[in-house]
């Protein structure tokens, strides 16, 4: 059978449907051999001679039982069987019920993978860490929060990110034969994507900046499928499919969340201020319209910008005004 390869050239192994018996038959058979096996032995040690060969025979019969009884197993909804004789891939079940298969299939596929962690290691540490990998995969989905990440952005500003993303096996034969873990590969592919696609977007807008690019803060649906999509493609050559992935935290970092904040309150602040003057200006226009048109005050130029004057103090100032009572003329 030949196999597909991966773009990089390395061989892929395809999943194809494997073949089991029904437990039930199974099961009943095996039950006939292990008692046949007993009734042997018993009827064996009543002789007063007993046979050495009618012996032999009850223990073998009896062995044949206990092999074929560790062939059994089961599987629930979304759960799949992937069986291995003596190296060689014999397919995949995913069908649920009670089955029996070869009791040589291996139960667990590999002993050793390469982890990571993010814990400080030593030098003397190894890299290489026993964990078996059972036969028995699940398809359900799972969830991973990844840790916050201190990351650049496209601007140069460091960034502290995070993600969830819920991912599922979809390829039951990619994920056990092309990569080592594939659990620790979600993980480390999670941390990879994420810091690719926060690179690839400025945390905020900035004043010189297009208002209608994108940004980490104020488009989370189309960053979080940029980030599903780079997910994708990284996860696909394992058999992993990404049903989502979200951001849970984005801030900026602690060296520069000061220095930002001030940013963001000077530009709040001039925001709030443009508001008040445009506001001010055009209460004022109304009251120097509404004056000349309803009353019969006139008002010189030099009148006109006193009152304009004392207005835009009121309406503009950040605290009350306090009024001043002028008894003479305006003039002295």
């Amino acid at each position: 059978m030949t196999h597909p390869t991966t773009p990089e050239g390395s061989p892929s192994v395809a999943e194809t449907q494997g073949r089991a018996a029904k437990g039930g038959p199974m099961l009943a058979a095996t039950v006939v051999i292990v008692v046949a096996a007993i009734a042997l032995f018993v009827f064996g040690v009543t002789r007063p001679t007993p046979p050495e060969a009618l012996m032999v025979a009850s223990v073998v019969i009896f062995l044949i039982g206990v092999i074929l009884a560790c062939g059994f197993f089961t599987l629930q909804p979304n759960e799949a069987r992937v069986m291995v004789l003596f190296g060689s891939y014999k397919g995949t079940i995913k069908d649920t019920g009670f089955y029996w298969a070869n009791p040589f299939y291996s139960r667990a596929l590999q002993s050793e993978v390469n982890l990571t962690s993010s814990k400080k290691k030593s030098d003397d540490d190894d890299d290489i860490t026993t964990k078996t990998v059972k036969a028995k995969v699940s398809l359900r989905q799972r969830t991973l929060n990844g840790p916050k990440l201190k990351v650049n952005d496209k601007n140069g500003n460091p960034i502290e990110i995070a993600n969830v993303i819920v991912w599922r096996v979809v390829n039951t034969a990619k994920a056990v034969f092309d990569v080592d873990n594939y659990e620790q590969y979600v993980s480390t592919q999670s941390e990879t994507a994420l810091r690719h696609v926060a690179s690839l977007y400025a945390y905020d807008n900035n004043e010189d900046d297009n208002a209608e690019q994108i940004t980490l803060r104020s488009n989370i649906i189309e960053v979080s499928q940029a980030l599903r999509k780079e997910l994708s493609e990284r996860l696909a050559p394992a058999g992993i499919a990404v049903e989502d992935a979200r951001l849970t935290h984005l801030a900026y970092a602690p060296e520069i969340a000061q220095v930002m904040l001030r940013r963001q309150q000077a530009e709040a602040i001039i925001s709030a201020r443009t508001k008040i003057v445009q506001g001010a200006v055009s209460m004022v226009d109304m009251a120097i319209k509404e004056l000349d048109k309803d009353t019969d005050i006139t008002l010189d130029d030099e009148r006109k910008a006193t009152m304009v004057s004392n207005l835009m103090v009121v309406l503009c100032a950040d605290n009350d005004a306090q009024p001043v009572i002028n008894t003479g003329s305006l003039y002295n």
